[in-house]
């Protein structure tokens, strides 16, 4: 195919409210180097982690929940650390998740891949690092999917088969690995578990991600999305704020942090494993060390995955073991309303959004 000069993409031009996401008709289109493919984006999808990074959340000069700036941004006061990785260069083309078709190749990478429908998996180690722990997010460290067309190294453009559509596809691979991230550091298998946040992308992965390991599933959530949570696999619902029983739970996977947070080492077991991936309730939580030593209890962070999280989540989709949750779909110019529609929290999974 004849590839344009220019393409259509969000650009978001510093750390700040809504105001920061800029559509253009005019940004060049990439050229993949060499390593790398250049995809057709069929198709992404709104994250936590792309209105995080656009207000600078990540940055420890912020202790508030992610919703309290998420339309203003934080004036400044993240600039030097918004990132995950320290400070950003912008303009930067957002969006975490990507479905799409590779289109061209630079040197060194097989032209059958011409044509091939792939996902991108969205976190990895850079390959050109010496640092084993180093990470890039797609669209965070470099340019993503809200736009007409991406780059990104071969290797982490992952082939698909599957009769689902691009935006369903697009639903899968941030919220999902996140969720599959977590759930194999947890080693969790037929145990009961706690899943907190359990309506957004990441807690609805993370249901159907348990279940299929034959763990007994109890979500967090509002009573109005519980019937919702249950058709998805949770064995049990509870309310954002009843209280946990205690000692219930081998494995806690929690999303929200908070000023509840005691509580959820309360509700693990002897020996339970905790396991975070956000904090939307807020970073700073209280720690009680005898709740933790006299309960040998295991706290696990989970950013970082090793390469088969994703591989092994496009299995679980070629073989129909887990199922897309698209509440809403915008179009990539509307990613204002996309953002303003996932800060309300109404939705149960995902937003996607269509790319011309």
């Amino acid at each position: 195919m004849t590839l344009p000069k220019t393409m259509k993409a969000i650009l978001l031009t510093g750390h700040g409210g809504l105001d920061r996401l800029e559509y253009r008709a005019d940004v060049a289109v990439p050229q993949p180097a060499a390593g790398e493919v250049l995809i057709r984006v069929g198709a992404s999808a709104v994250n936590n982690t792309d209105v995080n990074t656009r207000t600078g959340w990540y940055s420890k000069a912020v202790r508030g929940d992610t919703n309290s700036a998420a339309t203003e941004g934080y004036g400044g006061a993240s600039d030097a650390d918004g990132g995950w990785s320290g400070a950003l260069d912008f303009p930067r083309i957002q969006g975490a998740d990507c479905c799409g078709k590779i289109v061209a190749v630079g040197t060194g990478v097989d032209a059958a891949r011409v044509g091939q429908r792939v996902l991108v998996r969205p976190m990895y180690h850079p390959s050109d690092s010496a640092d084993p722990f180093a990470l890039f997010t797609f669209g965070s460290e470099r340019d993503g999917a809200f736009a007409q067309f991406a780059t990104i190294d071969a290797e982490q453009a992952i082939a698909v088969n599957s009769p689902l559509s691009d935006l369903e596809l697009a639903s899968f691979p941030c919220a999902f690995s996140t969720a599959e991230g977590m759930v194999q550091r947890a080693g969790l298998g037929a145990e009961r578990v706690l899943i907190t946040g359990a309506s957004g992308g990441v807690g609805s992965a993370a249901i159907q991600l348990a279940k299929r390991r034959g763990a007994h599933v109890t979500a967090v959530t509002s009573p109005a999305k519980a019937d919702d949570l249950r058709s998805l696999g949770a064995d049990a619902t509870l309310g954002r704020d009843d209280d946990l029983p205690a000692d219930a739970f081998d494995v806690v996977l929690d999303l929200v942090g908070g000023a509840r947070w005691p509580g959820l080492l309360d509700a693990l077991a002897v020996r339970g494993r905790y396991v975070t991936s956000g904090a939307i309730a807020g970073p700073i939580v209280e720690l009680d060390l005898r709740t933790l030593y006299l309960k040998d209890q295991t706290l696990i962070g989970s950013t970082r995955q090793d390469p088969r999280v994703f591989t092994d989540l496009v299995g679980y989709i070629e073989r129909g073991e887990i199922r897309p949750v698209v509440a809403a779909s915008f179009d990539l110019k509307d990613i204002r309303a996309a953002q303003e529609a996932f800060l309300e929290k109404g939705h149960i999974g995902k937003i996607g959004l269509r790319i011309p």
